[in-house]
């Protein structure tokens, strides 16, 4: 198959996972085990999470809100701490951008596909820092649209200029990657970032770092 584009989430693939960091606020406050995604799905599109993310939400009325969420669902938490972990934890990855920086290099595209909010990248943050690495930059924050909507994988393969079965897709949540595979596109789901690489190399059939 002709692949001429890879889309590459950011936060736990590019970045460290924030969802680890997640994990790791509710041990630390005694919340059980994956409440905070459980909030986010089942307060679905209207919900505070949802809202940040379309960009309908800054961060400082998204803190009482996510938190209004939560206590409907019977837990207390802090967004602010919660936002601020998950902040600290998305360091880049360096094996990644080395990847990023091969594809570019075969003269396929590269572009980002990522769910976020707007303040990220105030002040020269993660996303200004990562924008150069890639030929394509999709944020959910500014086009109004967030996975697993259908419409953002259709709005960056248009971006981008290919098909979605001309596009591999990488990301850490199976749920964004159910409806890029309906569309046609490859998927490789990031649990462990090496072997993702390892994937996605034996896919494109050239090495993506020292070890591909």
């Amino acid at each position: 198959m002709g692949f001429r584009a890879v889309l590459f989430d950011l936060g736990g693939v590019v970045l460290g996972s924030p969802l680890h960091a997640i994990a790791a606020y509710e041990r630390e406050i005694g919340l059980p085990s994956g409440v905070v995604n459980r909030v986010v799905v089942d307060s679905g599109p209207g919900g505070a999470w949802s809202r940040l993310e379309r960009g309908e939400l800054s961060m400082e009325a998204f803190f009482p809100a996510f938190e209004a969420d939560c206590e409907t669902r019977g837990h207390t938490l802090s967004a602010a701490d919660m936002m601020g972990r998950m902040h600290a934890a998305t360091a880049p990855r360096p094996a990644m951008l080395e990847a990023v920086r091969r594809i570019r290099e075969r003269s396929l595209f590269a572009t980002a596909l990522t769910n976020n909010w707007a303040s990220e990248d105030d002040g020269g943050g993660t996303g200004s820092v990562l924008r150069p690495h890639f030929d394509f930059f999709v944020e959910s924050s500014v086009v109004g649209l967030r996975k697993p909507d259908p419409r953002i994988y259709h709005h960056a393969c248009e971006l981008t200029g290919v098909t979605p079965d001309e596009a591999i897709f990488l990301d850490d949540i199976g749920a964004n990657l159910k409806p890029a595979r309906a569309l046609g596109m490859t998927t490789i789901k990031v649990d462990d970032p090496g072997a993702a690489l390892a994937e996605l190399a034996n896919v494109l059939g050239f090495a993506l770092g020292e070890e591909s």
